[in-house]
Formats: structure tokens, C-alpha cells, sequence
């Protein structure tokens, strides 16, 4: 077997020596500085948001973006950014102006950032410039996929089908009570000649939670809905971010299902929020809303009153056009009842010569039948009574068998009768024989009790 050379034996590597952790994150920060542009513009979501609470103060966020990698797997990126005192002085301003309403979290902004690393702090975003333009175009993207759900759930035409009272006088309003608007909506009720029954649901009408506040009492308005004609949702003006909860795509479509007429008044100036586009009717302010309606029921009144006069000179029209007809049926009634006495008396003429002669053949048959009977009489009536007579006589002997007979029975109860007499007499007798006797007997006894003794003669 062959025997090989050993490979020479090279000297061991050496392991690189530690850096120290503020070396290796000062070669971070230079490799960042060194391969990164001064700023990027960045889309990011506002997670966090710190206000400054004192002048001077800087405002701190947190972005985040939800994404995926080459593979599909859902990854979440976040970075810290700092808006300093200054600049957060100029830039917020600008965005509320432009927007309409101030950062906070959950908007989603185009910003101009630096990359900032540092060896105690990390990773951090400077933000130098945000462009609202963006965010007003995302606020407008939202808003329209909003109207598009709502179409196409039917709810944008609902509340235009339902049917408003023509007298809504019991109102159920959805409003803050310490508002201006609503107090400004009360006092234009209470100053039209007409009679309103309000009946206020509080509710919050600005804020996060102002769309929660105001299905909540939109719940309280269903459960006694048969109590109210209309739902009156109003409030002040306000600017645009105090009017975006009126753009909740909830609290529209509680407004856009709920079974009475909604109407609105939310105090805004230019556009139409979401809200307006689903009640049965929107109008600019609270006024506005009570204008509505007392002018509603005084357009009801002065048709009514038109009605009524309409009515009037159609009945007046009518009376007399019947007047006129009443009068022309008379003539006709006066002259048909002229023709028919006419007629009535030929009648009545025509059935007395009629009932004249009848009567006189009447009298002639009756006359032939008397003469007749005249004849048959005699022979009838010697019939008759031959056929009394037998009658009589055969009455006359069941009388006799029946009073013989009623005779007979008489007799034999007069004889018991009598003999029962005897017989009774002579038991009386016979015990007062007997009681003579008794006493007779009784009294002879007496006599010899009471009789004194005789004396005996001494014979000496």
C-alpha cells in the first residue's frame, strides 16, 4: 500500500477579539448613517400617541404596520418616533387644520422621518414633516367604503320608505341635555302656536364614545317606539372632528334600521355625514329640525282649512244643485201622482160597475137556489124530523134503563143504609139497657149500705 504525504499542519484561527456593547452599537450607528438617506417618507399606523402636557414637552408615538413577508406569514413592524417640542408645535396645528381633526391614535399618516440610532436608546424615528393630504384621503377612502356597505346592506333608502306622521308631535329627541341646540330646539317648540310632547334620551354627543352612547339610547327609544311619531337626533355645531362620530358606520346603520323616521340636525355647515345619509330626513341645525316640523303642522293646518272651505262650497254646490233636482222631482212626483189618481179613479169607477153587476148575478143565483130550497125544505124538514123523533125516543129509553138502574142502586143503598140504622139503634139500646141496668144495681146498693141496722127481738 501506498503510503501519502501528511498534509502540513496550518496554524490555528484565532478567534476575533470582544468588542465592548458601546463598540458594536456605535459600528450600528455608523453603518445606518452610512448607508441610509437623510429622511423617507413612511406610512404608518398611530398606535400610541403622548401628548405634550406642558408647554416645551414633547410629543412621543408609536407606529405600527401590519404586513407579510415572501412567504405570506402576517409580521408586525413598530418604531418609537418623537415629534419634538417644535416642530409638534407647527406640525399639529396644520394637520388639525387640514384634517379637521388632531393625531391621534389609530389614524393612519404619511411622515417624513430620520433614522436615529442610539447606543443607550435604540432605534427611533425623528419626524420632521406629515402630509395630511394623505390622511384626508384615507379619511375619505374609509368614509366611502363605509357609504358603499351601507348600500349595499339597503340601508342608505330604508328610512325613506318609512312613512312620516302627518302631525309628528310626539318626539322622542336624542340630544345632550345641556346643549345649546337642544335648548334652542325646545324654546322654537315652545314658541309655535302648536302642541309637541319632547321627550328627551340623553346621550353623549361628541367623542369616542358618543357613537355607543347614542345606540344605547336609540335601544330606549325602540323599546317604547309605540309612544313616538318620530326620533329627533340633533345637536350644536361643532367642528369637523367633533362631528366624526356621526360617521361610525354602527351608529348609521342604527339609524338606517331603526323601525320610526329619523331626523336630524346635527349642526354641521358643508358635508353631509354618514348619519344624515341614512335618516328618513336631514336638516342643518337643531332649529332647523323644530322649523320643520311646526311648519309641517302648519301646512297640515292651512290644508285642513282649505280642505274644510272646499268642503263647504261643495256641499253649498251640491245643496243647491239638489234643491234644483228636489224641485224637478216634485213637478214630476205632482204630475205622476195627478196621472195615477186619474187612473186610479177610472179604475175604481170601471170595478164599481163591475162589483155592481157581480152582485146582481149573485142575487139571481141565490134567488134560483132559494126556490129551490124552498121546494126541498118541507121534505128536509119532515127527514129532520123523523130522525129527531127516532133520536128522541132512543134517548128516552137509555134514560129510562139508565134511571131504572140509577133506581135500583138508590134502593139497595137506602136498605143497607137502613139496616145499618136498626142495627146501630139497637146497640145503643142495648148499652143503655145494660148502663140502667149498672146504675139500677149500683144505686140498690147504696140504699142497703145506708138502710139502719133492725133490732133484735129479746126473747125472754
Amino acid at each position: 500500500m501506498p503510503l501519502y504525504n501528511r498534509r502540513p499542519e496550518l496554524p490555528p484561527i484565532l478567534p476575533p477579539a470582544p468588542l465592548g456593547l458601546a463598540d458594536l452599537l456605535g459600528r450600528v450607528r455608523q453603518a445606518l448613517q452610512q448607508q441610509l438617506a437623510d429622511s423617507y417618507w413612511v406610512v404608518a399606523e398611530v398606535a400610541e400617541l403622548t401628548v405634550p402636557r406642558f408647554a416645551g414637552a414633547h410629543c412621543y408615538l408609536t407606529l405600527t404596520e401590519q404586513t407579510t413577508d415572501g412567504r405570506g406569514v402576517p409580521v408586525k413592524a413598530q418604531a418609537r418616533a418623537t415629534l419634538w417640542s417644535q416642530r409638534y408645535q407647527q406640525l399639529a396645528p396644520a394637520f388639525e387644520r387640514h384634517t379637521g381633526q388632531p393625531l391621534r391614535p389609530g389614524l393612519k399618516l404619511l411622515l417624513r422621518v430620520q433614522v436615529r440610532f442610539h447606543e443607550q436608546y435604540g432605534l427611533s424615528l425623528d419626524v420632521v414633516a406629515i402630509d395630511p393630504s394623505y390622511t384626508v384621503g384615507e379619511l375619505a377612502l374609509l368614509r366611502l367604503r363605509t357609504l358603499r356597505l351601507l348600500e349595499e346592506k339597503g340601508l342608505l333608502e330604508r328610512q325613506k320608505l318609512l312613512t312620516l306622521p302627518l302631525a309628528p308631535q310626539r318626539l322622542a329627541v336624542i340630544s345632550s341635555p345641556t346643549a345649546a341646540g337642544f335648548q334652542d330646539f325646545v324654546q322654537q317648540l315652545d314658541e309655535a302656536p302648536f302642541d309637541f310632547a319632547v321627550t328627551l334620551f340623553p346621550a353623549m354627543m361628541q367623542g369616542d364614545e358618543a357613537p355607543a352612547s347614542i345606540r344605547a339610547a336609540l335601544d330606549g327609544v325602540r323599546a317604547r317606539r309605540s309612544q313616538f311619531d318620530a326620533v329627533v337626533l340633533i345637536r350644536g355645531g361643532g367642528s369637523r372632528t367633533d362631528l366624526l362620530a356621526f360617521d361610525e358606520y354602527g351608529l348609521a346603520a342604527a339609524v338606517g334600521a331603526f323601525p320610526l323616521p329619523v331626523l336630524t340636525g346635527i349642526g354641521h355647515e358643508r358635508d353631509e355625514a354618514l348619519v344624515d345619509l341614512t335618516a328618513h330626513r336631514s336638516l342643518k341645525t337643531p332649529t332647523a329640525v323644530a322649523a320643520f316640523l311646526v311648519e309641517r303642522l302648519a301646512r297640515l293646518e292651512a290644508a285642513l282649512l282649505g280642505y274644510g272651505e272646499q268642503v263647504v262650497a261643495l256641499a253649498r254646490r251640491q245643496l243647491s244643485q239638489r234643491h234644483a233636482r228636489l224641485d224637478q222631482l216634485s213637478g214630476r212626483s205632482r204630475y205622476a201622482a195627478h196621472r195615477q189618481v186619474d187612473a186610479a179613479r177610472e179604475a175604481l169607477h170601471q170595478r164599481a160597475r163591475q162589483a155592481a153587476q157581480g152582485p146582481r148575478e149573485q142575487l139571481r143565483q141565490l134567488g134560483q137556489h132559494l126556490v129551490r130550497f124552498r121546494h126541498q125544505l118541507p121534505r128536509a124538514a119532515r127527514r129532520a124530523l123523523a130522525r129527531e123523533q127516532r133520536g128522541l125516543r132512543q134517548r128516552g129509553r137509555a134514560l129510562l134503563g139508565r134511571f131504572i138502574r140509577h133506581h135500583r142502586r138508590r134502593r139497595e143503598d137506602v136498605l143497607r143504609r137502613r139496616f145499618r140504622l136498626q142495627l146501630a139503634l139497637e146497640r145503643h139500646l142495648h148499652r143503655a139497657e145494660l148502663r140502667l141496668c149498672q146504675l139500677t144495681g149500683i144505686k140498690e146498693q147504696r140504699i142497703v149500705r145506708q138502710a139502719p141496722a133492725k133490732p133484735t127481738t129479746d126473747n125472754r
